[in-house]
């Protein structure tokens, strides 16, 4: 069992809701009308008993506030002022005076105080405090120093006694199942909302899928159709080019533009096919740094005398093989690691970190990709996976679909967050179980009847 003595961090209703304020206006007020029974009660001219219970009264309405000010110690704080104010009261209540009082039961709102907050040993520490106040008026009490106490008192004394800690640790049952309960259903309302991000996630996957799809065949359809054409005027004009030689230099110039925006043509119908085409990854055990570091020298091979970028490297120790479509994620990486480069224009630093991570539930290796570019604009991160959406002055938008394309054929994740000093870092995620299970599917041999 836990002592601690800590303010009940879930409680039963919503503090902001309209129907907890009422409630709790409601408690309050009836328990000021029964504060004010014992004020009219006997002894009615006790002007000190009607302070002490208007204390109790303030001192309760401020319990709340106090204990959210101060956690820990408020909690101590206030039983220790009811059991002061308890102490008082049962002083100035007539001719029964001290432990004779008939007031001797306002002790039970320390013990329950105590009993609402605290784990049952320190309610029972706080119930001993209450009870040691209640009998201190047998030693500081005038009138008992000549008074003989009797066995039959003493019993009655002690059944008194008996009677605080009953309460007490009913009250504290109630009080730790309720607790109990409450974080039952906090949890379980967590893994709702959780589950219902995860399915909103799923839904929005299933819809990009779905406009992918749509669109793959769209410009599958439409760069078949323009490939033809374009071969038809590249070699028209490479013939034009060899008939004309040098008889008109204009003629061969134009000749040599038609060209050259063929080939630029020819390249972004390659493009448009890679993204209609379907996707089959083929995953096997590789070493995802070393594929890493091929890229990066291949992409610091191209912008040579370009713009410096310093790349830096952080790999974790004894990483597994990652199962992995080389030629695919070769393709993927180039198009993030070239984007970064083109987005850091006037030199920069690209840091390439790789560790192992548990992601819901799933082990896997985290590559995260981080430059010191301006970064993705916030109303575009939702959006820069889709197809024909680019941050770029040039380009159609299909090289990051092409890589959340590949992504997703590896089971894994993909994501995009603006570091805090600029720039944009990409976070993928390949899962270790689902791959190795697909590899072993496609090992598996296959058996006919």
């Amino acid at each position: 069992m836990d002592g601690s003595c800590v303010a009940p961090a879930l409680p039963i209703f919503d503090p902001d809701s309209r129907r907890f304020n009422r409630l709790d206006a409601a408690w309050l007020a009836i328990w000021l009308i029964f504060l004010a029974g014992l004020a009219v009660l006997p002894p009615q001219l006790e002007w000190h008993k009607q302070l002490i219970l208007l204390a109790i009264g303030i001192l309760q309405l401020l319990e709340s506030r106090l204990i959210s000010r101060l956690p820990t110690r408020g909690i101590s704080y206030v039983i220790l002022l009811k059991i002061l104010l308890a102490t008082l009261l049962i002083a100035h209540t007539g001719d029964e005076v001290g432990i004779n009082s008939s007031y001797y039961p306002i002790y039970y709102l320390p013990v329950v105080t105590a009993a609402l907050y605290c784990r049952p040993l320190l309610t029972l520490f706080w119930t001993t405090v209450a009870s040691a106040a209640y009998c201190s008026y047998l030693f500081i009490d005038p009138a008992m120093q000549d008074y003989e106490i009797t066995p039959d008192a003493l019993g009655y004394l002690a059944l008194r006694i008996l009677f605080f800690f009953l309460a007490a640790m009913v009250v504290n049952r109630f009080a730790q199942q309720s607790q109990h309960q409450t974080q039952l259903y906090r949890d379980l309302a967590e893994r709702l909302a959780e589950t219902n991000r995860r399915l909103e996630h799923a839904q929005a996957e299933a819809r990009r899928s779905e406009r992918l799809a749509a669109l793959g065949q769209l410009s599958a359809g439409l760069a078949h159709e323009i490939r033809n054409p374009l071969g038809v005027i590249k070699g028209s004009a490479e013939m034009l080019t060899q008939k004309l030689q040098a008889s008109d230099e204009l003629a061969r110039e134009l000749a040599g533009y038609i060209s050259t925006e063929v080939n630029r043509l020819s390249a972004l119908v390659t493009e448009f096919l890679d993204f209609a085409r379907p996707l089959h990854a083929q995953p096997n055990p590789a070493d995802l740094t070393a594929l890493l570091d091929r890229v990066l020298q291949v992409v610091a091979a191209r912008f040579t005398g370009k713009q410096p970028v310093r790349v830096e490297r952080e790999y974790a120790s004894n990483l597994p093989f990652v199962p992995l479509d080389e030629s695919l994620c070769e393709q993927a990486f180039l198009n993030l690691v070239q984007n970064a480069y083109e987005a850091m224009e006037a030199g920069g630093t690209l840091r390439v970190e790789v560790q192992p991570v548990i992601q819901e539930d799933r082990e896997g290796v985290e590559l995260r990709l981080s430059d010191t570019g301006p970064g993705v604009p916030e109303e575009l991160r939702e959006e820069i996976f889709n197809p024909f959406v680019t941050t770029k002055k040039t380009g159609v938008g299909l090289g990051l679909s092409i890589v959340s394309k590949i992504v997703d054929g590896h089971h894994g994740s993909i994501h995009v967050d603006n570091a805090p000093a600029g720039g944009a870092v990409f976070t993928i995620f390949f899962p270790l179980e689902e791959a190795e299970q697909q590899i072993a599917n496609r090992e598996r041999p296959t058996t006919t009847d």
